[in-house]
């Protein structure tokens, strides 16, 4: 797809730079000043390190992609669904479905902001180093027996394939969200609650098989558990740490899209 830019304000198609024009996004090699990475951006790093670094210290623009407006959606929507419960603190309907009954959404005056990925989210400084951990987190559900916090994250699809704990967890496509549970837990974790090791994706599953649409899709809910596991995090964010601080360029992932393109176009200007 290409993707034109346009001024968000008048709409209207202006000159696309392909470099960061705010400072706060970009890092200087050994700066004293804080930093922030997302989630997504230490998604990056562990994908093609090239690609982050061309992205967070020389601030090119990778090429973007529209949101999913219909899985944002689905998202809001159980948002709103288990605010309800988080108010009256019971369980949800997909609580007691699953023999989970002693589950309540987590009642936090910071919940929102939790969620809020864009401005806030889940965050913590690494470390003593000057660079600060966010992400923007779906839900957070507690254990009312021991008061644990359990991490939930919503995902809507569209699969005719039965859906099992073994069959989502082992799709390789699903790789990145096992990752960003386990980056969610050491958060919460390094706030310091006492969170339990098992976290939850609702699976939102929409019915590909129905006879016609008629303004409405059916969704099978499932609730995938997964152990999420941390221990592996504190040595990619230093080797990160160490990335950002230097002042070479890192060699592309070969399977990564982006660096092959690049490679590919240079050969015709």
């Amino acid at each position: 797809m290409i993707d034109l830019k346009r001024n968000k304000k008048t709409k209207e198609f202006e000159e696309a730079k392909g470099v960061r024009t705010r400072l706060s996004s970009i890092y200087t090699p050994n700066q004293e000043h804080d930093f922030k990475i997302s989630r997504s951006k230490f998604s990056d790093f562990l994908s093609c390190k090239r690609c982050f670094y061309l992205d967070r210290v020389k601030g090119l623009v990778s090429p973007g992609t529209p949101g999913w407006s219909l899985n944002e959606t689905t998202d809001l929507l159980l948002k709103k669904e288990f605010d309800l419960c988080r108010a009256s603190q019971t369980a949800h309907r997909i609580f007691i479905k699953n023999g989970l009954s002693h589950f309540v959404p987590f009642q936090h005056d910071y919940i929102d902001k939790w969620r809020d990925s864009l401005h806030y989210g889940l965050s913590i400084r690494f470390k003593d180093s000057n660079i600060v951990l966010s992400g923007g987190i779906d839900d957070v559900w507690q254990d009312t027996r021991n008061s644990k916090l359990i991490i939930a994250d919503y995902k809507s699809q569209a699969n005719k394939k039965s859906l099992s704990a073994m069959s989502y967890l082992s799709d390789v496509y699903h790789e990145g969200y096992k990752v960003q549970m386990d980056f969610y837990g050491y958060l919460l974790s390094e706030m310091g609650y006492e969170v339990s090791e098992t976290s939850y994706f609702l699976v939102c599953n929409a019915d590909r098989t129905a006879t016609k649409f008629a303004g409405k899709l059916d969704f099978q809910e499932v609730l995938i558990p997964y152990s999420w596991n941390s221990e592996w995090i504190p040595e990619k964010v230093t080797e990160m740490i160490e990335l950002l601080n230097s002042e070479t360029v890192p060699e592309g992932n070969l399977s990564c899209n982006n660096c092959a393109y690049a490679r590919q176009r240079v050969l015709f200007e």
